[in-house]
């Protein structure tokens, strides 16, 4: 990897563990050309690639991890998340942009990237690799090939930069620190271009049918390769004039190097023409043909992506649109069930009133009769009281004068008589009366 990949952190997220504690995920997104790479890992995954990196190139990373809080923790603290995320970031950042390269291609950066394991095969001083696995790692895939090769593009372009604001700089210390970039880029430069035309000898599998590469995509291959062996020595050659001492004139710029400078801009710019009225772009620019036909295809496998993830939302939608309709018909159907229960309980309520009004119709109908049985019932004991007054008076004349008087004892006994069948007669017609109230309600 280069300087000109991005690599970033743009967004987390929270899980559950298997012990169902939830923890922060942070998404770290390599951007590459004509793909993007991406992994989701915890903060501990970044710590283990600390250790990892140091034990394994022998020296500290660049930038260093954000501390971690023993007191508070980043699940639910969004200014905590925030802060831990640009912590990483930078950290990540730090080892991609780098001038040393050991860190990005040690065996732990690639693991933890999740990319595979001929991603990079530079060492720390730029020069290639030539151990036995590592000359395997040599075996680039068209693609990968693509890749490095415009990877190499852009560090000739930064190059090209570096020994432009050396002949702007003004200091000798800003000239020697340009000067020691563009050296180191150079370096770095002739490593990629000697690993690109490995990747095309034969005994390193180029003639192979899994690569499916024609004889005219080879030999295009190799003229990039010519083409960037010789843009690598014009700005060798260059550098070299900038560093010899200057006698002349030491303060105005050499003529000769700036010629040299511009063809070196323009010694590879030779690609592949459509034939069109079309504008090139920077992604098509270096692909020939099939090339082009493969980042077609590539970015209409995105596109249908896109679409089936918007297939897929539609589809959520639709099936929360289903369940609503449901729970709006299980909702009506209670509505209809309570309707009903409303309408019993306002049955049973009229029946309620209904009854409430004829007892209160019983209770008047009860106090007119029971004020007539009273008064019947208050004759009766008055016929009653005089009937027993009446046989004692017949009693008390029997006893003084029973023996003398037999007429006036028979007429008591008839007036006490018929005192008697007053009073049950009375009773009687008290009785009827009720039972007639009872049978008519």
């Amino acid at each position: 990897m280069s300087a000109a990949l991005l690599i970033s952190i743009p967004q987390t997220s929270i899980t559950n563990g298997t012990d169902g504690k939830p923890y922060t995920l942070y998404h770290v997104e390599l951007q590459v050309p004509l793909r993007k790479q991406g992994t989701k890992k915890r903060y501990t995954d970044f710590v283990n690639l600390q250790r990892d990196l140091s034990a394994q190139t022998g020296a500290t990373p660049p930038a260093t991890l954000p501390p971690k809080n023993w007191i508070r923790r980043t699940v639910y603290n969004q200014s905590l998340t925030e802060q831990r995320r640009a912590g990483l970031e930078r950290y990540l950042q730090a080892i991609v942009d780098g001038e040393d390269n050991r860190w990005r291609s040690s065996g732990a950066w690639r693991q933890f990237m999740n990319l595979p394991s001929g991603t990079s095969t530079i060492d720390e001083r730029g020069n290639l690799k030539s151990s036995t696995s590592q000359v395997k790692s040599t075996q680039l895939s068209p693609n990968e090939w693509l890749d490095v090769h415009r990877d190499l593009k852009s560090k000739l372009q930064t190059i090209r930069q570096q020994l432009k604001q050396r002949e702007a700089a003004n200091t000798p210390q800003q000239q020697h620190s340009f000067s020691a970039d563009a050296k180191a880029n150079l370096v770095r430069a002739a490593a990629m271009t000697a690993q690109l035309e490995q990747s095309l000898t034969p005994e390193h599998g180029v003639d192979k049918p899994k690569n499916n590469l024609g004889e005219g995509e080879i030999r295009r291959r190799r003229d990039l390769v010519v083409s960037a062996k010789k843009e690598v020595q014009a700005l060798e050659g260059v550098l070299k004039n900038m560093a010899a001492p200057r006698l002349a004139q030491p303060d105005k710029p050499n003529e000769r190097e700036k010629d040299n400078l511009a063809k070196s801009t323009t010694a590879a710019k030779k690609g592949r023409v459509l034939g069109g009225p079309a504008q090139e772009t920077n992604r098509t620019r270096e692909l020939d043909n099939n090339g082009v036909l493969q980042l077609q295809q590539q970015i209409m496998q995105e596109q249908d992506e896109d679409v089936m993830l918007l297939g897929s939302t539609i589809n959520r939608l639709k099936d929360m649109g289903i369940m609503m309709n449901e729970e709006l018909t299980i909702q009506n159907t209670m509505l209809d069930m309570v309707e009903g229960d409303v309408d019993r309980l306002q049955g049973k309520i009229d029946v309620g009133r209904k009854r409430i009004q004829k007892i209160k119709n019983d209770r008047v109908e009860n106090s007119y009769y029971t004020e007539t049985q009273t008064a019947v019932i208050a004759k009766a004991k008055h016929w009653n009281l005089k009937a027993f007054n009446t046989i004692a008076s017949a009693a008390s004349f029997v006893k003084d004068n029973g023996q003398n008087k037999p007429s006036r004892v028979a007429a008591h006994h008839a007036q006490s008589k018929n005192c008697f069948e007053n009073s049950r007669n009375r009773w009687h017609l008290s009785v009827a009366s009720r039972r007639d109230s009872i049978l008519e309600h």
